[in-house]
């Protein structure tokens, strides 16, 4: 018997039940992302499936997920047939992506190069709308024994204090840090007030026998590394 003539066949479900058979017959890997949207949305509205409204949602993110996941309840409830409950579920569901993404990146790697690092932090600091400052602590062998958000900030900037990133590195025994932080413009150069609070953590680390191996500014798919370009 045809796919077309059984009754278990996805064309003979309602258009918005489609996804989810479609999930059950043929595996997650088979849906496109607006199928994927669709089954945490439901249903769409008197004008359009939950498939159409939710293509229709990604357009307006310029079909990447990653600008879909800065998206606000407001934002969401913009669209037709979208309410807090449903814009909800969207945006847990890019934040449990997020974590999935960055518990991956947090496997305790060995952190040797600018690119190694990048790929270990960019996960919880490539998608913000604000700055925030992280630090790496790592081991004399390069391996990464925790990390932490020592600020967070506005737009416009953050702030370190270089005597907790001592501090804590102390207590942790590092032997070497890496500190990054992002850049919600997208602009990756860095500021005068950056290479300044470089330079003096570069000193104070120094001073107390800990490496700095690199300052980070992320942006969304790149970051510029202060070691790389010869500035530490």
């Amino acid at each position: 018997m045809s796919e077309d003539k059984t009754p278990f066949s996805i064309k003979h479900w309602a258009e918005d039940d489609r996804p989810r058979e479609k999930l059950i017959l043929k595996g997650k890997a088979a849906l496109s992302d607006a199928e994927l949207i669709a089954i945490l949305i439901s249903s769409g509205n008197d004008e359009e499936s939950a498939v159409a409204l939710s293509q229709r949602i990604l357009e307006g993110s310029q079909n990447n997920l990653l600008e879909l996941s800065k998206l606000t309840v407001n934002d969401l409830k913009k669209f037709k047939g979208i309410g807090e409950a449903k814009a909800l579920s969207i945006i847990a569901a890019m934040e449990l992506g997020r974590r999935r993404q960055r518990s991956t990146a947090m496997e305790k790697p060995i952190v040797q190069t600018s690119q190694k690092a990048y790929d270990y932090i960019q996960a919880s600091l490539s998608d913000l709308a604000h700055e925030e400052f992280v630090v790496l602590y790592l081991s004399r062998g390069l391996k990464v024994i925790s990390h932490e958000t020592l600020s967070r900030g506005g737009q416009a900037g953050t702030v370190a204090d270089i005597k907790m990133i001592l501090k804590s590195a102390l207590e942790k025994l590092a032997a070497y840090i890496i500190v990054a932080h992002n850049h919600p413009s997208g602009n990756l150069k860095p500021s005068q007030q950056d290479i300044d609070m470089t330079r003096k953590l570069k000193a104070a680390c120094t001073t107390m026998d800990i490496g700095l191996n690199d300052h980070l500014i992320i942006g969304e798919n790149a970051y510029y590394s202060f070691s790389d370009q010869g500035m530490l």
